[in-house]
């Protein structure tokens, strides 16, 4: 598997408050603690106020980091234990936990039932989504490292983080350099220019990146093309229905398919064929913990279901046999939900949750779900997808700053827990601010637009009758694309997930910054990776803090 990511070397000396002898650093250090609550404070703050707002969400892991990075240099003992990579790396995992959480889980599902105008739905729905929540970010985090989700995949955010903390720690040219390319996507964010996009297409899978730079391309200038929009009709979500649902079944083949993993397979003496392996690449899950994990997580959502319908009160609106199959279909569309949304932001760093959502909400509306349970339902799933993104990222930027840890293995596996925890610190933070929060910002009519869609289509239905086979017509080629890349590319849900998205000139940046990798990379030759991953992960820094920094516009 090839994802271009570069092996570099971090922290030659160990960083103040660190040893090679010591394991990896602890969420229950009482400074990392404080420093990882008050982040998740700020991240919760960050990410309610822009999502009712702006209607928009920020990663905000750079953010943290360079704030952890400022905090370790404050001349007192305790504090200059933050200097350690592993620490800000913490750090970043609180916070952007936090952000996604607060904005993209919490806040947008309780909207849901508030808009739909059953007020009383609201704190039953903050349990569930809470809950739906936490499974999934343990469903990703049992499953990164594993084939089907590789650690050394693209995830851009997360090699964003991992190269800014890695300048801040280094210093040199290549601090100079994500310097440069972070007031480059800053400068861009300020006017408007979507450069992440660029920055992503240095990073990611060259062929999933052609397809999403084309369906942004199709979105963008289609009504001028073919005089007619194809973000309109259920067009985009009939091809991601398609592309999803053969996804899903590379997915089941995957598990289904026994083979050594490539620990194994590096294990058995084979004949040299060149540099020798990466060690850090070897799959850390195989098929059979994998397998038991996904299985877990439907067990899991399925609980979180039954616990949802028990608090809204479900149990007396709906048959015994009608609650059974909301139940089972509750948790089915949650996991699926999370695992298409989690390959598209592996590939990309977009996630489209929104999209895989309403085809869901469709689906239900299809088959009959009653108003109540929908509304809940589309809640439950909404509330899964984006923390799981987001935990993949930050697994993504731990796993490139412990790749040069020896022995690697325990420290990594180490090192995931420890972040997974702190992303439990963040959680808890978006738990509370939206809590207390949404009250104040729903009577001000400040409130999440997507929730606004998703209340609207339950209470009108479709509109249009001819929706079903729209989805379907589009889900062919689709599920064809999807086919044709195979589940390491996932050309057919990146195709899908440019048709969702309208930003302008997005796609010409794509289609540019994959040509310039294309032709750099010959004349480079190997170091082209590394010195463009830089580039772009500069890019993504900066469009991030400039997302960020729209809190001022909010205010």
């Amino acid at each position: 598997m090839s994802h271009h990511t570069s092996v570099t070397t971090v922290n030659a000396e160990p960083p103040p408050g660190d040893s090679p002898a010591s394991g990896h650093p602890r969420v229950r250090e009482p400074v990392v603690l404080v420093v990882l609550a008050a982040l998740s404070v700020v991240g919760a703050l960050i990410g309610a106020d822009l999502v009712a707002k702006l209607g928009i969400s920020a990663n905000t892991s750079v953010v943290g980091a360079l704030i952890a990075m400022l905090v370790g240099r404050i001349p007192v003992a305790g504090l200059r234990k933050m200097r350690s990579v592993h620490r800000q790396n913490l750090a970043q995992s609180a916070i952007s936990a936090a952000t996604f959480a607060s904005a993209n889980a919490l806040l947008t599902s309780v909207a849901v039932p508030y808009v739909f105008g059953r007020k009383d739905l609201v704190w039953p729905m903050l349990a569930g989504a809470f809950i739906g929540l936490l499974i999934d970010t343990w469903v990703l985090y049992r499953a990164f490292g594993s084939r089907l989700l590789p650690a050394d995949a693209a995830w851009p955010p997360g090699t964003a983080a991992a190269e800014t903390i890695k300048a801040g720690d280094k210093g040199g040219k290549r601090a100079l350099v994500l310097g440069a390319g972070t007031l480059v996507g800053l400068g861009g964010t300020l006017l408007s220019l979507p450069l992440s996009a660029a920055g992503v297409a240095f990073l990611g899978n060259i062929w999933a990146l052609l397809m999403f730079g084309v369906g942004l391309g199709l979105r963008e200038f289609g009504p001028d093309l073919f005089h007619t929009d194809l973000g309109a009709g259920y067009v985009p979500h009939g091809v991601m229905v398609g592309a999803g649902v053969v996804a899903l079944g590379q997915a089941v083949r995957l598990l289904m398919h026994r083979r050594p993993s490539r620990t194994t397979a590096a294990a058995e003496p084979q004949a040299p064929a060149g540099p020798a392996a990466d060690p850090t690449t070897a799959f850390t899950v195989d098929e059979r913990t994998l397998r038991r994990t996904l299985l877990r997580g439907y067990a899991l959502f399925t609980g979180g279901a039954v616990v949802l319908a028990v608090a809204g009160g479900l149990i007396g609106d709906m048959s015994p046999l009608g609650l059974v199959g909301w139940v089972l279909f509750a948790a089915f569309a949650a996991l699926v939900h999370e695992l298409i949304v989690g390959l598209a932001a592996m590939q990309s760093g977009w996630f489209p949750s929104f999209a895989v959502t309403l085809i869901f909400l469709v689906f239900g509306l299809l088959i009959g779900i009653p108003s109540v349970p929908l509304a809940l339902l589309v809640g439950y799933v909404s509330a899964t997808g984006p923390a799981f993104a987001d935990m993949g990222y930050d697994l993504k930027a731990g796993w490139l700053l412990r790749r040069d840890h020896s022995p690697w293995d325990p420290y990594e596996r180490e090192g995931r827990r420890e972040q997974f925890r702190a992303a439990l610190i963040g959680f808890a933070a978006a738990l509370v601010v939206v809590a207390v929060l949404w009250q104040s910002y729903f009577r001000q009519g400040l409130i999440p637009p997507v929730a606004k869609v998703y209340a609207d289509t339950v209470k009108h239905g479709l509109g249009d009758p001819g929706v079903l086979r729209t989805m379907l017509l589009w889900a062919v080629p689709g599920a064809l694309i999807q086919l044709l890349g195979g589940p390491r590319r996932q050309m057919g849900v990146m195709l899908a997930t440019g048709l969702l998205i309208l930003t302008p000139n997005a796609c010409w940046l794509v289609l540019a910054a994959l040509a310039v990798r294309v032709v750099y990379r010959r004349v480079r030759g190997p170091r082209a990776d590394e010195e463009l991953n830089l580039v772009g992960a500069g890019l993504i820094a900066g469009s991030s803090l400039g997302d960020s920094a729209q809190i001022v516009k909010a205010g």
